[in-house]
């Protein structure tokens, strides 16, 4: 992995798509962070990945959570919105053009 190029060397926001200005904020911590967990062949990274991966294996609910959501995506979040007599709230409306009757003018 030695050859394996930082992020940051590839792309100049850290790897977020374009449009996307988080990366900004916070940024002196981040560094920090990225360069600590880049370092030594990654080796920090590489344990803390290997940490989770243990508390996954353990069943910790956590864990088993955090892995799936990077794998498979957070689960998508619905919700309804009703009306205080317990009906949905109508989501949509109508437009409903009308033509002017026509005037006369003297």
């Amino acid at each position: 992995m030695k050859n394996q190029t930082d992020i940051n060397e590839t792309t100049n926001k850290g790897g977020a798509p374009e449009g996307n200005n988080n990366a900004g904020k916070g940024s002196q911590l981040s560094a920090l962070l990225r360069a600590a967990l880049n370092a030594n062949d990654r080796e920090k990274m590489r344990q803390g990945v290997e940490a989770v991966v243990d508390q996954f294996a353990g069943g910790e609910r956590w864990a088993v959570e955090f892995v799936f959501d990077r794998m498979e995506g957070k689960a998508l979040v619905t919700q309804e919105i009703t009306t205080p007599d317990g009906s949905l709230f109508p989501l949509g409306f109508t437009v409903n053009f009308v033509r002017p009757e026509p005037t006369t003018e003297d």
